[in-house]
């Protein structure tokens, strides 16, 4: 029965021209009646909101992640992610499953890779998780299938790596399989942007392989933007990120200056954004988190050491923002100091883990940096985050959250506001804090707040 339909689906002449039309309009059929099978590959922080919003749009969608709990808690239709609220799954109406196997690529007429592309200890892209799904893919890769890949990653990646794994065995992009990227542009916990206004780049490896990218995805998103070739899309989700980490870093660098001046940076942001044309106020941090604007900038850097260039502003960006976790820790040190204390065994109330407001995601968070150097120099560290309920900071060390509560904050020698979670906004316990550190501006300023 399978056999049968993957025959029905494709059917064509290889030789003529004329079969290739017919494959288009028969795929592009499938895409517009819902009744193609949608696969995503990796149900993670991209992944499942991808595939989310494929099932409420009607198609019958596949997960494919090796984590078996992610995929049981798919079947089970429980959420484990801020933006797949388990309300979602009864508007999928059954229509999302998930599964360890890649067997089931072979049901699929389209999938869409979605795995992590961590940097390397060397700062160089590790492509492991892309190049095992694409292998895995290839041994189950059916006639006529579209491939689209979505893991942020260094330019080239989707011609010179991906296509050539298809490729094995003779098979052929624009007659065997089809082959794209359309990049990712998720923001975890964002209330106003999703998968669906969002607007999409996509790209193909031939023109017939960009057309059935754009119908796969003209279905879900609201605005659907075609770039010229693959590299071009890579190049510029690389280019978005790396523009927030350089205006970060100088929104950073401002902040070190201002310090030594004595005046406020968030001052001095907040003037110059009245201006009305040509500024985007950035602000600065304890650090950057998140797994797009630490890591992808260094994609650009790897890929051009190849080319004999050096991508300096992007390595200065990099030296500079990762001064930031130092500094705030200097902060907390100048603090206790001005009132005869030392952070060495000194209560400290670190608040939040996440990288950013009310979200669950850890990854790359400078909050682990800034709490493991607090350990480091003696400090009785205690940590809230009503997102994170432990977390691990390696040689063994795991901490546990702990209530945000007004005892809790009587009884730390020094607060340090990292994440600003809405549940300390709305519940401002800080007022009873003896001293507070404050790196994300949201604590009004008094003779005990000091700031970065």
């Amino acid at each position: 029965m399978i056999a049968d339909r993957k025959a029905d689906r494709y059917t064509r002449s290889v030789s003529e021209d004329r079969g290739a039309t017919v494959a288009v309009a028969s795929f592009e059929e499938r895409i517009a009646t819902r009744q193609a099978r949608v696969g995503i590959v990796g149900l993670g922080y991209a992944g499942l909101p991808l595939a989310m919003a494929f099932a409420e749009a009607g198609f019958p969608v596949t997960g494919i992640d090796l984590n078996a709990e992610r995929v049981q808690a798919v079947n089970d239709s429980r959420s484990y992610l801020v933006d797949v609220p388990e309300e979602r799954y009864a508007a999928a109406e059954g229509r999302l499953s998930a599964t360890c196997d890649y067997a089931a690529v072979g049901e699929l007429d389209a999938l869409t890779i979605c795995v992590p592309t961590p940097l390397s200890k060397t700062r160089s892209p590790d492509v492991k998780y892309v190049v095992a799904a694409a292998e895995s893919i290839s041994e189950h890769l059916s006639s006529g299938q579209l491939v689209m890949l979505q893991s942020t990653t260094y330019p080239g990646t989707t011609e010179e790596l991906v296509l050539d794994i298809l490729q094995r065995g003779g098979r052929q992009v624009g007659r065997d399989f089809f082959l794209g990227y359309a990049p990712e542009r998720v923001d975890p916990g964002n209330r106003v942007y999703d998968v669906h206004n969002t607007p999409k780049l996509v790209a193909g490896v031939t023109d017939e392989c960009l057309a059935r990218v754009r119908a796969v995805y003209e279905t879900i998103v609201d605005d659907v933007v075609a770039v010229r070739r693959p590299m071009v899309a890579e190049m510029a989700k690389l280019h978005e990120n790396t523009f927030r980490a350089v205006n970060i870093a100088l929104a950073n660098e401002l902040a070190l200056i201002c310090d030594r001046l004595g005046i406020s940076a968030w001052e001095v942001i907040d003037a110059a954004a009245t201006k009305p044309f040509a500024f985007m106020p950035h602000h600065p941090g304890p650090g950057l988190g998140g797994d797009c604007i630490p890591v992808v900038p260094h994609f650009i850097s790897w890929r051009m050491r190849e080319y004999g260039y050096s991508a300096r502003m992007i390595d200065t960006a990099h030296e500079i923002n990762a001064q930031m976790p130092v500094h705030v820790v200097h902060r907390v040190a100048d603090a206790l100091n001005s009132v005869g204390r030392a952070i060495n065994r000194a209560r400290i109330l670190v608040l939040g883990m996440a990288y950013k407001p009310d979200v669950h995601d850890t990854r790359e968070s400078p909050s682990l940096i800034i709490t493991q150097d607090l350990l480091a120099r003696g400090a009785d560290i205690r940590y809230c985050d009503p997102w994170v309920p432990t977390v691990g900071l390696g040689q063994g060390t795991v901490l546990e959250n702990v209530g945000w509560t007004e005892e809790e904050v009587r009884e730390a020698d020094c607060v340090v506001m990292l994440t600003p979670h809405r549940a300390f906004l709305d519940q401002p316990h800080w007022r009873h804090a003896r001293l507070i550190v404050d790196t994300r501006n949201v604590i009004p300023v008094g003779d005990h707040v000091w700031s970065i």
